[in-house]
């Protein structure tokens, strides 16, 4: 944000003593004003309130360490006094069989709950590790994209749904015929008018994927709407051929889109449609957008 309305950078200095610093901290995304993070050197995952100066710890469950892992934090409806973790990863069984599992931890009881697991596509191979994207909540569920890393290409290979309301995983397929290629080109987001949705880049333009139910319940995806997106930040048309683009990081409350090309970094707002220019960068990273203290107004 612009001055005056953006929150000074000394709050997001989190300073960690000797004995309980150090490593490499991984985040994990943020959601109604507290970030996620985990500390691999000491298995702990980090949940930091900047606002407050609250910082608590936890251990990591010993049987998560065995495979890569992802997390989401987030409060109760109308709860800012607690709040409560969910872990994802995979594991196989002794007859071969790779199911995606998940814990949740809740402050309040300071407990794990326990294990919850469904079947993953029998497709993919068996003792598959598998990589998970940022969480992002729609309704009352939280949906990680997920891809097998032990593949020679890495393909989108679904959609992993963990209902809140329910306490149950689900694995949802991702629409059919497009090029599950390049994960970095796949944003998993709340669709227009609600729902879930995705969006997918295709070449130079943004595809807007959503869920519709027919008259019989059975739901399937739909094309939206497409942006093009070389209209809309105006790139040049003798540059296409060299532009390549690649999502960086993403607002779920806002459905805010944190594109790069090869020179600029975008901030991209899909309702109502309209984009920033944020920098020039010629350096890959992830960005991991915050969302909690807001200014007069919807736009960007």
């Amino acid at each position: 944000m612009d001055p005056p309305n953006r929150v000074p950078d000394g709050y997001f200095s989190l300073c960690l003593d000797r004995e309980n610093g150090g490593g490499i901290f991984m985040p994990m995304g943020s959601r109604h004003g507290l970030l996620l993070m985990y500390q691999s050197a000491r298995y702990q995952l980090l949940v930091w309130d900047p606002f407050n100066v609250d910082l608590h710890r936890l251990a990591v469950p010993p049987e998560w360490l065995k495979a890569p892992f992802k997390g989401a934090v987030f409060c109760g409806a109308g709860d800012i006094q607690h709040f409560r973790l969910v872990l994802v990863s995979t594991e196989t069984d002794k007859q071969q069989h790779t199911r995606a599992i998940a814990r949740v931890y809740s402050s309040e009881t300071a407990i794990w709950g326990d294990r919850i697991s469904t079947p993953l596509p029998s497709k993919l191979p068996t003792k598959s590790h598998m990589y998970f994207t940022i969480s992002v909540l729609v309704g009352h569920s939280l949906y990680w994209l997920f891809d097998d890393t032990s593949a020679k290409t890495l393909l989108l290979d679904g959609i992993l749904e963990f209902d809140l309301e329910k306490q149950i995983l689900a694995v949802k397929p991702v629409p059919v015929g497009i090029p599950k290629e390049n994960m970095c080109r796949f944003q998993v987001m709340r669709a227009e008018g609600g729902g879930l949705g995705i969006l997918f880049l295709s070449n130079f333009s943004a595809q807007l994927w959503k869920v519709e139910t027919d008259c019989d319940g059975a739901a399937s995806w739909v094309l939206g709407r497409t942006v093009e997106l070389y209209k809309l930040l105006s790139i040049d048309s003798r540059k296409k051929r060299k532009w390549h683009q690649c999502i960086v990081g993403f607002a779920e409350y806002n459905n805010v889109l944190l594109l790069r090309t090869p020179t600029d970094l975008f901030m991209i707002q899909l309702e109502p449609l309209q984009f920033k220019k944020v920098s020039k960068t010629k350096k890959w990273a992830h960005y991991h957008p915050f969302e909690s203290v807001y200014a007069a107004g919807n736009s960007i």
